[in-house]
């Protein structure tokens, strides 16, 4: 989700658009916008109103069980852009409004492309939600109304334009409880019903993990599930390119198989599959026809801790150092999950090799001595690590993620 650097992202990137048709592309109040004789644009922010939907829904965290989830800030933006001719020639306004109108009309969506580089740390691009442009069709009452709130400004033929939806992350911290070991009794979990049309209807992952790592057997769920001429399309916000992968043979139309990578195979892995939530779907590609796309689920991928040093330390403020895998990219986001506090690194440095792992710093200030250990978890763009050991009898916490305050 965005940062509240997203309006200005949104005013900054439609300036940008429109700067092809003239140099001169303002974004002040119409009372004062006017103070040349040249060709110019004016693009006003004249309101903020909430999204009703998204105010009441929070997004998704599929590996956050247990968590009180904060819904974001949804926010529609209200414009109202005016063109000005040169020497205040009405003709050279129109031919203005009218590029500039045809170039929203083009750009019915603000793509990655558009937002990237136009102002620094507002994740604009990576929100889940598309930011859509939309003509707001004012009346001639409401245009009144809104004219005459400019005070001296001369009235100007002008045109309404609605930006949706800005989503502004929360910045309310969340208690972090520890994964669920066991769900229902015998820890036989929940029951899953397909839906009757052929989709996806969710993920299920071995061990009954929240999430997958690589290397795991992830088991698509759904309807008229085939392996024939299908494959597995995985898609992640910090990847240019989807990735394709083959499913495993399947006898069964509700469910299907499908392996993930390994570092064994492909000791570079970790530079390659970013840790974070990836949307997940079938791709049928049959003999000449199109190819055809399911649905899309959310698909959860944990970092995992490789080494913590030190493993135990004396109370008091104490500096951890972190490897994982896989490699941390520059614009995610990352933070350690201690003693029901969330803890932003130090520093986080990832090495150019696709084969190392990225070493981050946190420090732990005023830790209590306690008998037992600390579990530690790191959380990746809203995805937490998995410090469970599954290879006994029963599953327990794993002893190379905990660290031990003395």
């Amino acid at each position: 989700m965005s940062s509240p650097d997203a309006l200005a992202t949104v005013t900054a990137t439609l300036q940008s658009l429109l700067s092809g048709i003239t140099t001169l592309v303002t974004t002040k109040p119409p009372s004062v916008a006017r103070g040349a004789s040249d060709d110019q644009i004016n693009i006003f922010l004249y309101a903020t109103h909430y999204n009703v939907a998204f105010r009441n829904s929070p997004m998704p965290r599929p590996s956050r069980n247990g968590e009180r989830a904060h819904p974001p800030m949804p926010l529609v933006l209200k414009y109202i852009i005016t063109a000005y001719g040169k020497s205040d020639d009405d003709i050279a306004a129109h031919k203005l409004l009218g590029r500039a109108m045809s170039i929203l009309h083009d750009h019915p969506l603000l793509g990655a492309a558009d937002i990237n580089g136009i102002t620094p740390d507002s994740d604009l691009q990576n929100q889940i939600e598309r930011v859509r442009i939309t003509p707001d069709n004012l009346s001639l009452e409401d245009m009144s109304k809104l004219w005459s709130s400019f005070q001296s400004a001369e009235y100007r033929l002008s045109v309404g334009y609605e930006i949706s939806v800005v989503l502004i992350e929360s910045t309310r911290t969340n208690s972090t409880p520890l994964p669920v070991l066991k769900r229902g009794v015998n820890d036989r979990g929940a029951h899953v019903v397909a839906g009757p049309s052929p989709s996806l209807s969710g993920l299920r992952f071995i061990n009954q993990k929240p999430s997958a790592e690589l290397g795991d057997l992830v088991t698509l769920l759904g309807s008229q599930l085939n392996s024939d001429d299908t494959s597995v399309r995985v898609q992640h916000p910090q990847l240019s390119s989807p990735i394709d992968i083959q499913p495993n043979i399947s006898s069964s139309r509700t469910e299907l198989a499908v392996q993930l990578p390994n570092y064994a195979d492909d000791p570079d892995l970790g530079s390659k599959w970013p840790a974070g939530f990836y949307t997940l779907a079938l791709v049928t590609q049959r003999p000449d026809t199109p190819p055809w796309t399911s649905n899309s689920v959310s698909l959860p991928l944990s970092p995992h801790i490789e080494s913590i040093s030190p493993s135990s330390a004396p109370a008091g403020d104490v500096v951890l150092t972190i490897e994982c895998l896989p490699q941390i990219r520059e614009q995610q986001n990352v933070a350690l999950l201690f003693n029901n506090q969330i803890i932003s690194p130090d520093s986080v440095a990832t090495p150019a090799s696709p084969t190392a792992t990225t070493t981050l710093i946190f420090t732990l200030e005023d830790t209590i001595s306690r008998a037992t250990p600390y579990v530690l978890r790191l959380r990746v763009d809203g995805v937490d690590s998995i410090p469970v050991d599954f290879s006994g009898t029963s599953p327990a916490f794993a002893s190379d993620q905990m660290v031990t305050i003395s």
